[in-house]
């Protein structure tokens, strides 16, 4: 499903989404709090190649966006969401060259506000401690941090009745 904000198109990824996003992800910056390194065009086309297969538990659905800025018609970034029952955990990146503009909180709650409307109650995102970028993220999209840790990221959290 394609979903819009303001400024973005978020559109169902696509293995054919890798070569354009190699460069917007390129940037080894992208992955000081991650850890790791950028994938190539062609990693990236068969990690892409396995998320679009969707999980292989039917219990559970990867939901994965590529984030267009229509006014400039291109790439900038990812968001997903990995759902089971009434909760999911969600992710986001924008690429070096497109942060600071309020992309990826925008994508975020554009993505909470899908969640929520298909009955998603619990809203889940894992933020390194020393990333405040995507602190800011996560609270802007209605998370709040959590006391739990996974992973040495903390535990952000948006619960509805």
């Amino acid at each position: 499903m394609t979903l819009r904000t303001v400024r973005l198109t978020l559109l169902p990824l696509q293995v054919s989404h890798a070569e354009e996003m190699a460069a917007v992800l390129s940037d080894p910056a992208l992955h000081g709090f991650i850890g790791g390194a950028p994938y190539s065009p062609e990693e990236l086309r068969t990690r892409y190649v396995r998320l679009v297969a969707g999980s292989p538990d039917p219990a559970v659905s990867w939901c994965n966006w590529v984030i267009r800025l229509d006014d400039a018609g291109c790439l900038t970034g990812t968001v997903q969401a990995t759902v089971s029952g009434g909760v999911a955990e969600i992710a986001w990146v924008v690429g070096t060259a497109w942060q600071r503009r309020g992309i990826a909180t925008e994508a975020a709650r554009g993505l909470v506000g899908w969640l929520r409307a298909e009955g998603v109650r619990t809203v889940v995102a894992h933020v390194h401690p020393d990333h405040a970028a995507s602190a800011a993220v996560a609270g802007a999209a209605g998370l709040a941090p959590t006391d739990q840790w996974h992973d040495g990221e903390l535990r952000w959290q948006s619960t509805t009745s």
